[in-house]
């Protein structure tokens, strides 16, 4: 029986693409290198902000890693909050399985899911948030979701996860949660939607009483 949806954050609860494209570009224009690439996007889009950084001024060897760092712990996310898009049918889909659910968040993102759930008034709506910096590990390593199968005392076969990549894929693997796959036919999941109103149809939460 269900009991836990969880969700990720990037490409799934939003469109988030440009956000991140924006954020980091402009790491680089404060140092002095040029935009991402279409490989590199890619990359910041799915991983944590400290290996994104990491990988994306691997290339300029002479500028520090500790100074790019210690800017962007002072850089305000809010100007790129814009940029951000959640899906219309989100709310829609959290009204609809809040009262028989337990929710959580599972992300990659650190310190700016904080200003996220607060400005799109999210945070009443889910009853735990686990990042990259409260999990012991990031995404794909399992421990952001075995650490909310614990906090809930729910099983693997009790939950079940919303998300879009790869990462994503290897972080329910390694927890032997089901996956949803969001707009992404390519991945090992469970089951495969385009948005979070086709979820509701699934057999999961056609079936489930409430816990």
């Amino acid at each position: 029986m269900l009991k836990l949806v969880v969700f990720d954050c990037d490409g799934v609860m939003f469109s988030s693409r440009e956000s991140n494209r924006a954020y980091y570009n402009h790491l680089l224009e404060v140092f002095g290198c040029p935009p991402m690439d279409a490989a590199e996007l890619d990359y910041v889009h799915i991983h944590n902000v400290h290996n994104s950084i990491v990988h994306i001024f691997a290339k300029y060897p002479h500028i520090s890693l500790d100074k790019v760092n210690a800017y962007r712990s002072g850089l305000d996310y809010t100007p790129y909050l814009r940029f951000m898009t959640m899906e219309p049918d989100l709310i829609d889909f959290l009204q609809a399985i809040k009262p028989r659910y337990r929710t959580a968040i599972s992300t990659n993102r650190t310190d700016t899911m904080e200003i996220i759930l607060d400005t799109f008034k999210l945070r009443p709506w889910f009853d735990m948030v686990v990042t990259a910096t409260t999990a012991p590990r990031p995404k794909p390593a399992p421990d952001g979701l075995l650490q909310i199968l614990d906090h809930f005392r729910v099983t693997p076969q009790e939950s079940i996860y919303i998300g879009d990549s790869i990462i994503d894929q290897e972080h329910c693997q390694g927890a032997g949660v089901d996956l949803i796959a969001f707009r992404n036919s390519g991945l090992d999941a469970r089951y495969w939607v385009d948005s979070f109103t086709d979820i509701l149809q699934l057999p999961p939460f056609c079936s489930s009483a409430a816990p």
